[in-house]
């Protein structure tokens, strides 16, 4: 199975905000999936991640 990766920008449109607050998530927030680096300066979130966040987030409320 092919694996989507999602950018800082990509995440922030996804979320309506800026990618400076993904990368605050990032930083501050255990349960945030965790980014990876494909290469050098490319740093990229995988979907099926940000998506296991996002329902565990619907689940937990």
């Amino acid at each position: 199975m092919n694996e989507t990766y999602l950018s800082d920008l990509q995440l922030g449109a996804r979320y309506s905000v800026n990618r400076i607050t993904i990368w605050r998530w990032h930083r501050t927030n255990e349960q945030f999936p965790r980014a990876v680096t494909l290469s050098p300066g490319c740093t990229r979130w995988r979907l099926s991640e940000i998506e296991a966040w996002e329902t565990a987030k619907v689940v937990a409320t």
